[in-house]
């Protein structure tokens, strides 16, 4: 009986339900196996208002095939009749507790009908041994949204990571991901403001969150005193000399390079502080300090994708073209995303005569160019539209 209720319930769970119209059979005093055979039929023949009525019937006359009532169960859930599909499903899983599709469906029409915190326990149970993809899905999206109205964020953000290992690039996860993380983000930050308000931390926390509102100065000022407050904060040094190093001010500018510097004072293992060093040598024409700086910092971080592409940079001004290549080709492999590698690696393709792998490359650089403006651009209309509705708002509590 029970392979029997895998194999139904695996054949109706991808079955699309279409809306009413079927009229149920009239009653007959068919065997409850003759109403069950009549319902594998009508799900076969995607019938499936008139395979619920056969699969009543089947229950009717046989409450304890629990066959019957698990795929009655499945076909009421699809159906949108979920207060009816629970009692099916949860009888079902009674007699066989590892149907974990079966517990996810339950715990999902416990959801809707309202019984959130049964829901949450058979999903909780269900989650880790999904397989179906559209099941788990679906399981994993509800589960979010009961962990982040609870204040679980952290639990919330472990599903979403979880979903997108198998579904990288679902817009929907990706902005789910985008969305936990920010009222993470906005959440430690207001817990530091409550723990130390005086602290360095919070103002680390608020320079970093100005940088992004690309408020500099403030962003400086912050830092600043962060640092006065406590000079070996970690990372401090190294968002101070990055955001010194973009400045517009010629001055600035020049001061990030002591920054990257205490920075790796503080912690000598610090790779964006390195890479940053050996940056700052290449542009002064000290090829030397710039290959030693970026050769470390690839050390310190082998999976750096940008670290390859300035090591690669440095050795091309070297004449060491074969080994720039394949630091440019670990750099794309690590990032696809990478235009400025694609850009430097079809430069040395056309220098040796590859002129369809540089065409290619040509390629990729300008979709990907396009892709990060067009980013650059959302980004930035996002940040104006949300100063305007600030503004707006403080406008309308003013008296």
């Amino acid at each position: 009986m029970v392979r029997k209720i895998v194999f139904l319930v695996l054949l109706v769970v991808g079955v699309h339900v279409a809306a009413g119209g079927q009229n149920a059979p009239p009653a007959s005093p068919q065997s409850a196996d003759d109403h069950l055979n009549k319902a594998k039929r009508y799900v076969a023949e995607q019938k499936i208002d008139l395979a619920i009525a056969e699969l009543k019937q089947v229950v009717a006359l046989d409450p304890g095939n629990i066959e019957a009532r698990g795929n009655l169960g499945v076909l009421l859930y699809f159906h949108g009749d979920y207060a009816e599909a629970v009692p099916e499903l949860h009888v079902t899983l009674q007699a066989q507790p590892d149907l974990w599709k079966i517990q996810a469906l339950l715990g999902m029409a416990e959801d809707h009908t309202g019984d959130q915190q049964k829901g949450r326990d058979d999903l909780e149970a269900a989650f880790p041994h999904l397989t179906d993809e559209k099941v788990r899905l679906d399981a994993g999206e509800i589960l979010v949204d009961l962990y982040s109205n609870a204040g679980d964020l952290e639990k919330a953000a472990s599903i979403v990571s979880t979903l997108l290992a198998s579904r990288p690039t679902d817009p929907s996860l990706l902005y789910l991901s985008y969305r936990i993380h920010s009222d993470l983000a906005n959440r430690a930050i207001l817990t530091m403001a409550i723990a130390d308000p005086a602290g360095a931390e919070i103002h680390q926390a608020m320079a970093r969150e100005l940088a992004k509102q690309r408020d500099t100065t403030q962003a400086i000022t912050d830092y600043r005193e962060a640092i006065r407050i406590n000079p070996r904060l970690p990372g401090v040094h190294t968002e101070l000399g990055d955001l010194l190093y973009h400045s517009q001010d010629p001055n600035q500018q020049a001061a990030a390079a002591l920054e990257f510097q205490a920075a790796l004072n503080v912690n000598p293992t610090d790779e964006k502080a390195e890479l940053a060093m050996g940056v700052l040598a290449a542009q002064r024409g000290d090829l030397k300090a710039a290959y030693t700086d970026d050769s470390r910092a690839l050390q310190l971080d082998p999976t750096d994708s940008d670290a390859c592409t300035e090591l690669a940079k440095v050795l091309i001004q070297m004449n060491k073209n074969d080994d720039a290549r394949q630091l440019l080709e670990r750099a794309i492999q690590i990032d696809p995303a990478n235009y400025v590698a694609h850009f430097r690696l079809s430069t040395l393709y056309r220098h040796q005569g590859k002129t369809d792998e540089a065409k290619q490359q040509v390629e990729l650089y300008l979709r990907y160019k396009q892709m990060h403006e067009k980013l650059e651009k959302v980004i930035h209309d996002m940040r104006v539209a949300s100063e305007e509705d600030t503004a707006d708002h403080d406008a309308a509590d003013k008296p």
